[in-house]
């Protein structure tokens, strides 16, 4: 982040893509945006650090050269199924002889959720409070300058495989790049995408990667669950592959074109469009099928997700029961009719997210992470509308981090 611009760097499995912004009076607009095919990742996951660097040198060289200036540091993105959330919590006595809680007491009960059982190479991304009570007093938001004699927090930890984390900021610190913060893709996409009123209400984002789909969950403003599964929109391309002998390119070309969850039912419709024969090149043969192959295909594993999803929901008592509802996200979000069959399955109200906010940037859903990111480092400080809200989740988070990132540098 430097000045009036702040950058957004979102490191994907199959592609990087790079966003600066700038400010424009009371409101930003898009400086540079560039995409790059990405090597080096396996279901969202930096396993080759070396090789995912040369890819983000080379989108922020593309969006250096188009808005002409250097570009220092970015809020990054991580993700894959390594990701998990555990409930946990402390519980401390008030330190200060009049009993007043002081933000001192708060960062020591927060300190002190962190002490649980964890797997020995994992670590703890961050903290997410639910709920403070004080002296069996329940339901505190913010304890501080309240007085009690024992205080506890609620929270959920983020926890993270930390190899996973190592090979990421070094892949972005080979890169010459400076790292602002580092936030997990589903919440960057909530950052840009859902609105206070949801989070409030209660809503589910999911958001559909090519090798992995995440769901992170809001209530009364909070986040209260998170998951990351192994699978995403480029399962589809690989059961599209085998399901018509076909190569991965070609049927990429094909999910694109003509792939759908579900077939509409026009009415007096004498002829079955569904069964209508499509016919598509392929080298030196011709590939036929029709809507209904394709339906056939995509159909039971966009369900596969969902099912994942609706156990999840489960597991935290929302499955029906979030009043804002589904809200999609991310490039499998343009596959045509999976909002109908989301909707469908879980039985809740569905709507794509586009990126709110930002001047110039298209309503595309697979711009929710980069554009979250970079709106993380967007000084909100006496604005209004959307881009007065949507900060949340960054605040008290940004430069925290750099001070745990030191520990991982040489």
């Amino acid at each position: 982040m430097r000045g009036n611009i702040v950058t957004g760097l979102d490191i994907g499995t199959n592609i990087v893509k790079a966003l600066a912004l700038q400010r424009k009076g009371r409101e930003w607009e898009v400086l540079s945006y560039a995409e790059i095919p990405s090597f080096g990742l396996r279901k969202g996951a930096v396993v080759n650090a070396e090789e995912t660097a040369k890819n983000i040198q080379l989108a922020l060289t593309e969006i250096e050269n188009n808005c002409g200036q250097k570009i220092g540091s970015a809020f990054v993105n991580i993700g894959g199924s390594h990701l998990y959330v555990i409930p946990s919590d402390g519980i401390i006595s008030v330190s200060r002889a009049d009993q007043r809680i002081s933000q001192e007491d708060i960062d020591r009960v927060l300190q002190a959720t962190k002490a649980i059982n964890i797997p020995h190479n994992d670590e703890v991304l961050d903290v997410f409070p639910r709920e403070f009570v004080i002296d069996d007093q329940r339901g505190i938001r913010n304890p501080e300058g309240l007085t009690g004699v024992r205080l506890e927090a609620k929270v959920l930890l983020l926890c993270y495989f930390q190899h996973y984390f190592m090979n990421l900021t070094q892949a972005v610190i080979n890169s010459k790049l400076q790292i602002d913060d580092i936030v997990p893709s589903p919440l960057a996409a909530a950052n840009s995408v859902l609105t206070p009123q949801q989070k409030e209400l209660g809503v589910a984002l999911i958001d559909f990667g090519a090798n992995t789909t995440s769901l992170a969950v809001f209530e009364e403003g909070d986040l209260i669950h998170f998951a990351v599964f192994p699978i995403g929109s480029a399962n589809i391309t690989y059961d599209l592959a085998i399901g018509l002998k076909t190569d991965i390119q070609t049927a990429e070309a094909i999910k694109k074109q003509y792939g759908t969850c579900m077939i509409a039912k026009a009415v007096n419709d004498k002829a079955d469009q569904s069964k209508k024969k499509i016919e598509v090149t392929e080298k030196s043969s011709v590939l036929s099928f029709t809507k209904k192959n394709l339906v056939d295909i995509i159909e039971p594993r966009v369900s596969e997700i969902l099912d994942l999803i609706q156990k999840e929901l489960k597991k935290i008592n929302r499955q029906e029961l979030l009043p804002a509802g589904i809200v999609l996200t991310g490039g499998g979000a343009k596959l045509p009719k999976i909002k109908e069959l989301t909707k469908q399955q879980l039985k809740l109200p569905c709507e794509i997210g586009t990126p709110k906010g930002i001047l110039g940037l298209n309503e595309d859903p697979s711009l929710a992470t980069v554009a979250g990111l970079a709106l993380g480092g967007v000084d909100f400080e006496g604005e209004e509308g959307i881009l007065g809200a949507v900060k949340g989740w960054f605040s008290g988070h940004v430069f925290k981090f750099v001070k745990k990132l030191k520990v991982f540098i040489p």
